[in-house]
């Protein structure tokens, strides 16, 4: 028999360990050879041994160097095969097999190499290791346990608070949280938005005339600026006419948008068309591989598509899926109505009750106003992340699943950005790819250098956030147009404490730090006081 060497074992060779001295047995455990693993002759008669049992063989005996179990009571092999007869011994190297997965056919195959396997001469420090915790070795290890320590914690915190909460105030969350009649009122707001689809239509009609060389390319451009500009002027209109709530308001606005993004998509997109199919016809352009498969047709099927599929970008053809799984549908809509469910209970529980009580941040005193800010940055990240996993995860792709969508890259890993420009390409991936394709890029093609190309897509970004908010909110003091241009300089600076660290931990941090505290609280303390100072002087 020959056990492998490693690190943790000592390799004997012999047919008999009986006949070997005390002087030979130390001449062995020092000598250490290397020898193959070779199978004992009955095993291998058997024909029930395989290469994976001998690695399992030598894992068993390398862990017995650091598993005192096996040291426990080790006598001489007995007449049946035993150690000693005693079956306390043979059921701890059972045991051991047992742990490592080994069958019927491998248990007792070697008893006498747990014998030999940890003699008090045997070194038990053999290299030079680090500690599992250690700045070089911290992120090569595996830290699942102290995730899930996490989670436990969380879980038992937060309970702790929600009952803290409920026996402080009671129940806060009113029968008109999610309808009451002056849901009603808003009727204006909701005959606005199924009158939407006028818009598209009007784009169609103009892309269909130009193809057929109807009227000239100024008058397209012209009609088409002329559409999409009323698209969402009406229901700015219309929300500024009308005394309605402000998540009405806000939901309108969202679709308004929304239809502008696609509606720009549309008319860009063709419009670029024509102009490679021009260029192919003159022979002053190649038109690359990707354009040459994609046939130019205006078609109303592939319009009204693109209107209700979770893109942005238009194109005539998407990648497919197969069929709709009904199943998975059902439990992301179960999903989608509990995780909305605890975002609103923790904006009426929570939130409400924090902003109530504050003072605005820019008047009042400045620790009261930073212990508010605090106060709120946790419950007004969790309703955050909800809605995120609630809209960009769930509502989408079951959108996707139902349209049978194939792209459903809706997101990616934000919540390991290193700066606030990772964060910003990765956490909103359809409005990011219409960024790219139809601002930044077209920006670049004119001579417009890179970082005023930046600057222009974060203003349009501004511009929508503040239109979002300020327009429900029957106000504009550009809280959010500031702190959406107020990320460029933040790029900036993430950019260079990134390259000045070379830590993504320090870039991590620093992100969730701006993410969580600067940011949202902030925005949120300002609007509720200037909307409660901005109905207080109307009463």
């Amino acid at each position: 028999m020959a056990i492998s060497d490693s690190p943790e074992t000592i390799g004997i060779t012999g047919t008999s360990t009986s006949s070997l001295t005390d002087s030979d047995l130390t001449h062995t455990l020092r000598r250490r050879p290397a020898a193959a693993t070779t199978v004992p002759r009955d095993v291998a008669d058997s024909g029930s041994k395989t290469e994976e049992d001998d690695s399992t063989l030598n894992d068993l005996v390398r862990d017995s160097g650091s598993d005192d179990s096996v040291t426990a009571k080790i006598c001489e092999p007995g007449d049946n095969g035993r150690i000693g007869g005693s079956e306390a011994s043979m059921d701890s190297v059972n045991a051991v097999q047992d742990n490592k997965g080994l069958g019927e056919n491998d248990r007792g195959v070697d008893p006498s190499a747990a014998k030999f396997a940890y003699r008090p001469s045997v070194p038990a420090h053999r290299r030079v290791k680090e500690s599992p915790l250690s700045s070089d070795a911290i992120f090569r290890q595996s830290h699942a346990g102290l995730f899930n320590l996490c989670i436990v914690v969380l879980v038992a915190v937060n309970s702790r608070l929600i009952i803290e909460n409920l026996m402080k105030y009671g129940w806060l969350i009113k029968t008109g949280f999610w309808f009451s009649s002056r849901s009603l009122r808003d009727w204006p707001l909701l005959m606005c938005c199924l009158t939407l689809p006028i818009f598209p239509l009007a784009a169609f009609v103009v892309e269909k005339l130009a193809l057929q060389k109807s009227i000239s390319e100024p008058v397209v451009v012209s009609l088409h600026i002329i559409i999409t500009t009323t698209s969402i002027l009406y229901p700015v209109l219309v929300i500024l006419r009308c005394d309605s709530a402000v998540l009405s308001g806000v939901t309108l606005m969202l679709f308004a948008c929304i239809v502008w993004l696609k509606l720009v998509s549309y008319v860009h997109t063709n419009y670029d068309m024509r102009a490679l199919g021009k260029s192919t016809e003159k022979g002053d352009a190649v038109p690359s591989s990707s354009n040459t498969d994609i046939p130019h047709d205006i078609s109303l099927n592939s319009l009204a598509y693109f209107m209700v599929a979770p893109t942005l970008c238009y194109q005539t053809s998407y990648p497919r899926t197969v069929c709709v799984r009904k199943g998975w549908v059902f439990r992301q809509l179960v999903k989608l109505i509990i995780f909305t469910g605890l975002m609103g209970f923790i904006v009426e529980q929570y939130i409400n009750p924090i902003v109530k009580n504050s003072q605005h941040p820019l008047k009042g005193n400045l620790l009261y106003a930073i212990e508010r800010v605090l106060k709120l940055s946790v419950p007004n990240l969790y309703v955050w992340l909800c809605m995120f996993y609630c809209f960009f995860h769930l509502w989408l792709n079951i959108l996707a699943e139902l349209l049978c969508f194939g792209d459903r890259e809706f997101y990616k890993d934000w919540w390991n950005a290193k700066t606030v420009e990772e964060y910003w390409r990765m956490w909103n991936m359809p409005v990011h790819k219409w960024m790219v394709r139809h601002i930044y890029f077209p920006c670049l093609r004119h001579g417009v250098p890179k970082g005023v190309a930046i600057v222009i897509a974060f203003l349009v970004s501004a511009v929508f956030h503040e239109l979002c908010i300020a327009v429900p909110c029957h106000m504009f003091k550009l809280w959010a147009f500031i702190g959406i241009m107020l990320q460029v300089p933040l790029v900036l600076i993430t950019n260079y404490l990134q390259d000045k660290f070379r830590n993504s931990m320090v870039g991590n941090m620093i992100f969730w730090f701006i993410f969580c505290i600067l940011g949202q609280p902030m925005c949120l303390l300002l609007y509720y006081h200037d909307l409660m100072n901005r109905k207080g002087k109307a009463e």
